[in-house]
């Protein structure tokens, strides 16, 4: 049985946990040759351990164009080539505007939507001489209805679906797709420290999980299986899509 992502060679940043660690792990079991992108270089290395065949280790700073070029780089030279971009790396840093310091405010945007916009501009020249590619941002659902003291996280990441939206248009000339996964709560390294910042961690934990009509957290998997999807053949009439996976959250309430 053919897998989904045979002989397809993907980049991930923010693989060193959660939603990239797992998307890394789905993408070698379909098929993918996967290079691991993080911000810490040991969690890359880690990941790499859990990968069936292994992978590439890369520390990368998303936030720096050097870094970027020299990642980019590192993929096509060990594997030949490069298919994917999966931009998952971010942050989320609390806060409202009356009460979020600048920094916080840098930090959060310059992360969650500058990094995709140096990482896929790094990654254009090699697509343009492949004749093409695929690229997947993470967003959120936070990007897409407005979330009580998250006002960098939410900009960000409408800032990311947006993003989307506007590459694919630039790049589908150039037969390179571009969408997007919204993620409800997932439960992620990024996700528990959240929740461990609140005054009843567990009750904050069952309030997140009653907020998805399914009833729980996301897993990674949840996400990453979506992200296979939208990497695949199966896609390949979809781009400047913003899918939403989220156990229902904002169906309605």
């Amino acid at each position: 049985m053919t897998r989904a992502l045979t002989d397809k060679v993907a980049f991930v940043t923010g693989a060193g946990s959660g939603i990239g660690r797992a998307t890394a792990q789905r993408f070698v079991q379909e098929g993918a040759r996967v290079a691991v992108a993080d911000l810490n270089g040991e969690a890359a290395r880690s990941t790499v351990e859990l990968l069936d065949d292994g992978g590439l280790a890369i520390e990368l700073n998303v936030l720096s164009e050097t870094s970027v070029a020299a990642g980019v780089d590192a993929v096509v030279e060990h594997y030949g080539k490069m298919d994917i971009v999966v931009n998952n790396a971010g942050v989320c840093i609390p806060g409202r505007v009356d009460d979020l310091e600048v920094e916080a405010w840098d930090a959060t945007c310059d992360t969650n939507l500058k990094g995709v916009y140096l990482v896929s501009r790094a990654a254009w020249p090699v697509f343009v001489d492949q004749g093409g590619g695929c690229v997947i941002n993470t967003a959120s659902v936070a990007g897409l209805v407005g979330s009580r003291n998250r006002v960098a996280y939410a900009a960000s990441k409408a800032g990311v679906v947006m993003l989307t939206k506007c590459m694919a248009l630039d790049w589908a000339a150039a037969n390179v797709r571009v969408n997007c996964v919204c993620p409800g709560y997932v439960d992620t390294p990024m996700v528990r420290d959240l929740m461990e910042q609140e005054s009843d961690p567990l009750a904050a934990r069952t309030a997140a999980a009653a907020l998805h009509p399914l009833g729980r957290l996301g897993a990674p998997t949840d996400i990453a299986d979506a992200m296979v999807f939208l990497a695949s053949a199966q896609a390949s009439w979809i781009t400047g899509t913003a899918l939403v996976v989220d156990g229902g959250l904002i169906t309605g309430w």
